[in-house]
Parts: C-alpha cells; structure tokens; sequence
C-alpha cells in the first residue's frame, strides 16, 4: 500500500474529472491518495511514496503555476516514483496522443529539468458552452485550423478512458 499525490492544474475542471478516474481506481488496488490543486498550500510533500502531477493546456501552455512548482520540487520530485500526464485537445488526434508525439507535452518536457519516467496524455473535452465569448471563438478558430469540431453547441469529450485505466494502472505499479 502506498500514500500518493494527485497533483492538478486545470483550466475548466476538467482535468479533475480524469484525476478522480486515476484516484478511485487507485485506491482499489489498496492505495491512499490524495488529490489537491496546485494553486493549494501542498504541505510534506516528502510524505507521500509517489507523486502525480496532471495539468491541462490552454492557448498550447501549461498553467504556470506548473513550472514554478516543478521548479520548487524537483528535488522531491526525483526521489520518488512520480508522473506526470497532460490534458489537451490535440490529443483527439491518433497521431498526437502518445507522450513522445503530443507536440505540447514534448515542448513542455524541453522548458523543465525534472524528467519524469511515466507520462502520459489524454485528450481533453471541448464545451463551447461553457466557455466565455473570447475564449468561444478563439478555440473555434484554433479548432477550424485544425479541422475539429466547430459547431459552437458542441460537448464532446475527447478522452480515452481505458488509457486513464491503464496509466492509473501504472501508478500502481511503480
């Protein structure tokens, strides 16, 4: 049995969702977790056996507050078993939803010193919405560039469960 950190940064919640998904199906296989937002006070990190970190795109970047707690923790970071996942909507596409194709993702690895060994990415959801006018009819934009979905009455999640099954999956074993 081991005490593990989820770790989140989100943009419209969505991240937790998955998160939750991870943290049940971890705590079946026997483990304590614990699920806090970045943007919280994240007291003894040094307690917890294994760290997760889960952080949504916005606009292609990680929140910043993402880098600056890496950045703050590295060192704890590396000392145990840890991952790192990210959550964006390019990731709908085959071709980029694998750690080493997600063009977010390896820019993102290149911008930090932590290496994490276990990574992954899923695919966001896309809720025009619940979204603001600004952010509406950018991510429209974006998605018309990139021949998504445009339809501003669209909800559709783009994530792959069973890989959410399988990275929880992994946690547990490292």
């Amino acid at each position: 049995m081991a005490n593990i950190i989820i770790i989140y940064s989100t943009t419209d919640n969505y991240t937790v969702k998955i998160c939750n998904k991870i943290k049940d199906r971890v705590e079946k296989a026997d483990n304590t977790v614990t699920l806090v937002s970045i943007d919280d006070q994240i007291e003894n990190l040094q307690e917890f056996d294994k760290i997760i970190i889960g952080a949504s795109i916005r606009y292609g970047k990680h929140n910043k507050s993402v880098y600056k707690f890496i950045e703050e923790n590295q060192q704890i970071l590396e000392s145990v078993p840890s991952a790192f996942f990210s959550v964006n909507i390019v990731a709908r596409k085959p071709e980029k939803n694998r750690p080493d194709t997600n063009p977010y993702l390896v820019k993102f690895l290149t911008q930090i010193a932590w290496e994490p060994k276990n990574l992954a990415v899923f695919g966001g959801k896309l809720n025009y919405q619940e979204y603001g006018i600004f952010d509406r009819q950018m991510i429209r934009f974006i998605m018309w560039m990139t021949k998504g979905p445009t339809d501003p009455m669209s909800v559709i999640e783009f994530t792959d469960w069973d890989e959410v099954d399988k990275f929880a999956d992994l946690i547990c074993e490292i």
